[in-house]
């Protein structure tokens, strides 16, 4: 029979185990798989939004640079009066310190009055979207247009076309298209700003851009920012491209030579999506040379029309290796885990199932109070050892109940102490208040008359002073007796304990101040709780100066407060870095009378003690010699008192 069950736990858990195992193996792949590859898609998407808005920053910069020189007083005169001299003399620098490619101007009609890198010619009607919207609308305008070779002679020079014509390379997986050797065309961020005379009228339009062909100040930026220039196998990690239509004009991508991919173009798929549709495009797509996790998005003339592209992508080859490696690793972990699963079945099904039931036994009788028994152990190995950790555990229960019993017995004989000792604290307290209030009274009579005498003895009057003193101070240890043994109830209200922590400091700020302490706070936002709240200044003032005499030399005391929700209590602690206490008088500090320090009372902590066990609470603390002290408060969030 206990073969045959053994046989069966075996043969059932392998039949677990290979279910489970091929499911999760199944599906653990796919999640890998996918999960590593959307987390590096949705990073690009992420990527594509940083660079939209470092090119966005690109264009506003020119903007900015426009308008600001349209405002110019110098500008505006020399634009009036038609002073191309002046012109040129006011705007060289301007295009020399921002690399501008075109700086024009043009009347309130649109007739050119002065290009910067073609002074010669002016005179024409400007026939461009973005300058006209400026002149219509006499407001700053900023967007990307495209400059045929005519208008970059016209705007510029030869060098200017020079530098806009790219020749185009043969590109895999490219759309085919029309053969061309290459282009001229050019591909512009364009600004144009309003300019008013100094009398508030609108005299012509300020113009001005930088050309994108083999401009790589913008793309190496975009991969500074969003990429940090990180490599992998000797390769960019990211890169990005600006694209005339489908035809790469800037970009970090390489060729096989290592040269930037100028001259190549966009990937058929990428470009019946983005050119022939308008949209953008998130997914893996063939760059040049490479696999790359991409996102392209149109770049947009000021009419909307779709002229070019902005494209970020990460080389897949990092994730596809991490993904290889992560799946490897998964599944050698997946047939190890299965193959130990299968063995522990077996192992199981012969040693551990008949002594089971001797342990079920057993417990039953634990639980109902029984601590005398134990299990037999009739083996030494995994199940022998399991046999006598039980029973380990059944003899540290025992002793544990027994310890908690001797703990309880200790508490109540210590709170009937305390109750004895209050009751006579009380007494004695009464009988020897009166008789010092009348020595107090006398001596301070006594010490006006001497006042009033010119050859008073001044040995005299120190010796009252220190009577006085001394009577003071025991006059204070009676008050302290008093204090413990009213043992009052609380004034109950709400009570928000980060402020009487805060009130508490600011009553003892010199004292602090004079010791050279640091205080931190740390506040967490806290929920009023209902407490009595110059009984809870008591306490945290008591704290707060045994902390401070405890760090004659200077130091720190940390208070730190916050919500212990399991609990439904606040938490408090003051963390000093005195001299801390000793092992020995830890379980002592809370008693009457009981003091290390050389002129105290040993009633503050008792009276701290008293005071938190009547809102409920607790107190705690530990202590290390020559490092410091903790002391930890917690008080119930809700006090139920009848």
């Amino acid at each position: 029979m206990f073969l045959r069950l053994t046989a069966k736990f075996t043969l059932a858990f392998l039949l677990i185990v290979l279910i489970i195992g091929v499911t999760t193996t199944w599906v653990g792949i796919r999640f890998i798989a996918n999960g590593i590859v959307n987390q590096a898609q949705s990073k690009v998407k992420s990527d594509i939004n940083a660079a939209r808005e470092i090119y966005n920053d690109y264009a506003s910069d020119i903007a900015d640079l426009l308008r600001l020189n349209a405002e110019r007083l110098l500008v505006k005169q020399a634009i009036s009066t038609q002073q191309r001299k002046a012109l040129k003399q006011l705007l060289d620098w301007v295009v020399e310190k921002e690399k501008l490619d075109i700086l024009s101007i043009v009347d309130s009609q649109g007739k050119v009055i002065f290009r910067l890198a073609n002074p010669h010619r002016y005179g024409d009607v400007v026939n461009n979207d973005i300058v006209k919207v400026a002149l219509k609308n006499k407001e700053v305008v900023v967007s990307t247009c495209i400059l045929e070779k005519t208008d970059l002679l016209k705007e510029g020079n030869e060098k200017l076309v020079q530098k806009a014509t790219i020749k185009i390379f043969p590109t895999p997986m490219a759309k085919t298209t029309e053969a061309r050797d290459e282009s001229s065309i050019g591909m512009v961020i364009l600004a144009a700003a309003p300019v008013f005379s100094a009398e508030g009228e609108f005299i012509g339009v300020i113009y001005g851009g930088r050309l994108l062909n083999k401009n790589y100040d913008l793309v190496d930026k975009i991969k500074e920012v969003v990429f940090g220039n990180e490599s992998y196998k000797g390769k960019d990690i990211g890169t990005a491209t600006i694209f005339q239509g489908d035809l790469r004009i800037s970009t970090n991508v390489r060729r096989e030579d290592g040269e930037r991919a100028i001259g190549t173009r966009i990937a058929a798929n990428v470009y019946d999506q983005v050119l022939g549709r308008g949209e953008s495009y998130y997914d893996r797509a063939f760059v040049v040379n490479n696999w790359y996790l991409t996102a392209y998005e149109p770049i947009r003339d000021i009419n909307g029309g779709v002229i070019g592209i902005l494209y970020v992508g990460i080389l897949e080859e990092k994730y596809a290796d991490m993904r290889k490696r992560t799946i490897s690793i998964f599944l050698a972990i997946v047939i190890m885990g299965m193959g130990v699963a299968i063995f522990i079945a077996h192992f199981l099904g012969r040693t551990i199932l008949k002594p089971l039931d001797k342990m079920v036994q057993v417990s039953r009788q634990i639980a109902n109070g029984n601590f005398d028994v134990k299990v037999d152990v009739t083996t030494s190995d995994e199940v022998g050892e399991l046999a006598n950790a039980f029973n380990m555990m059944i003899k540290s229960l025992k002793e544990r109940e027994s310890e908690l019993k001797e703990y309880t017995q200790q508490q109540i004989m210590r709170s009937e102490r305390l109750a004895t000792l209050g009751q006579l604290s009380a007494g004695v307290a009464h009988e020897i208040n009166n008789p010092l209030t009348g020595v107090l009274t006398y001596i301070r009579l006594i010490k006006k008359r001497l006042e009033k005498r010119s050859d008073a003895d001044g040995d005299f009057r120190r010796y009252l002073d220190k009577v006085e003193n001394e009577t003071e101070r025991v006059s204070t240890i009676v008050k302290n007796l008093l204090d413990f043994a009213r043992q009052r109830d609380p004034n109950l209200k709400l009570v928000d304990v980060n402020l009487v922590i805060s009130e508490s400091l600011d009553l003892l700020e010199h004292k602090i101040r004079l010791q050279n302490i640091t205080v931190e706070t740390n506040f967490a936002t806290l929920p009023r709780i209902t407490a009595d709240f110059s009984q809870l200044q008591q306490v945290f003032m008591n704290l707060i100066i045994n902390a401070v005499e405890a760090m004659e030399q200077g130091g720190k005391l940390t208070i730190t407060t916050e919500e212990l929700k399991e609990r439904n209590m606040l938490q408090i602690m003051f963390k000093d870095t005195g001299v801390g206490i000793p092992k020995e008088h830890l379980t002592q500090i809370f008693e009457p009378f009981f003091t290390t320090k050389p002129k105290g009372t040993g009633m503050g902590l008792s009276v701290v003690y008293g005071i938190i066990s009547r809102h409920n609470g607790e107190i705690e603390v530990n202590s290390e010699v020559g490092k410091g002290t903790t002391f930890t408060i917690r008080l119930p969030i809700t006090q139920n008192r009848s």
